[in-house]
């Protein structure tokens, strides 16, 4: 019997620890291995975009951009420029549209080593008189076809010729046919002038093209220092290949403060090439003459 009931208090001793054990697991906390917490990353920042493809020279008396469109990226850089008689000569800012038009379509044309810039409209304000579409792109419909508006397209908002602002012989008063005209008030007192003259220093620039209208030619430039042999490679070459007839120097009238002639004195080769009249662009012939001069710069 001693036995019996020394088994049974065995029994429930045992019970009780078992019982006892798996409470005290229940109620103790359970302990996790530790996870290492990841911070989300912020997504990279792509860099600001940088536009290659233009530059903004500067701004008009009456606010309007004046800008460089830019084509290839050697280091031969080649400047064409038009509308610097505004609205007077508004075939030269189409002439120079078409040069853009033509260079996107085909980008192959400008050789791996040089650079070209176009100035489609350096004088927007004049440009503006006439076709009331400021610096931004028009159509031959968008000109008036008023004389008289058309002359006063010529000058900037200070009624100022732009090509007799340069500093070649310059002159406060300049000569347009049988006119006088302004010169401003000072060489380079234009904010036009001025954007050109800083673009132009601040870049290595090998050759320019300006167009003007209307007489029909190339027309070398020098300013008292004699016509260079690069410039006159440069005019020979786009009149053979134009069918512009080639001038030394432009002697229908004496011409001071001109833009062309200010290039010379600072040895930077340039031409003035004058469209025949002043609605056609006369592309074909442009054309040749500078896929011409892109031939003679290519290495």
């Amino acid at each position: 019997m001693k036995i019996i009931i020394i088994l049974a208090v065995i029994i429930l001793i045992l019970v009780g620890v078992y019982f006892f054990t798996q409470r005290s697991s229940d109620t103790l906390p359970v302990t996790e291995e530790p996870t290492e917490t990841v911070e989300p990353q912020p997504e990279p920042q792509a860099p600001a975009p940088v536009n290659e493809a233009k530059t903004v020279l500067g701004t008009s008396l009456e606010q309007r951009d004046i800008t460089a469109y830019h084509y290839g990226k050697g280091d031969t850089e080649m400047v064409f420029v038009g509308g610097i008689h505004g609205g007077y000569s508004w075939n030269t800012a189409l002439v120079a549209y078409e040069l853009m038009d033509y260079l996107e379509a085909n980008p192959n044309v400008v050789p791996k080593n040089v650079r070209v810039t176009v100035i489609p409209v350096l004088n927007p304000d004049g440009l503006n008189k006439v076709t009331g579409t400021g610096a931004s792109r028009f159509i031959a419909t968008d000109v008036s076809t008023s004389k008289d508006t058309q002359i006063a397209g010529r000058f900037n908002a200070n009624n100022v010729d732009l090509n007799r602002n340069f500093d070649c012989d310059w002159q406060v008063k300049g000569v347009w046919q049988s006119t006088t005209v302004s010169g401003g008030s000072k060489a380079f007192s234009e904010r036009e002038s001025q954007a050109f003259k800083s673009y132009i220093e601040t870049h290595n620039v090998s050759a320019v093209v300006a167009w003007y209208s209307a007489a029909g030619g190339v027309f070398v430039s020098s300013c008292h220092n004699g016509i260079s042999p690069e410039t006159r490679v440069l005019g020979d070459t786009y009149a053979a290949a134009s069918g512009y007839k080639a001038y030394d120097s432009f002697d229908f009238y004496e011409i001071t403060g001109d833009m062309a002639n200010w290039l010379a004195k600072k040895n930077i080769p340039a031409i003035s090439v004058l469209l025949t009249t002043h609605e056609a662009t006369e592309w074909n012939k442009n054309q040749a003459g500078i896929e011409a001069l892109l031939k003679h710069y290519e290495k």
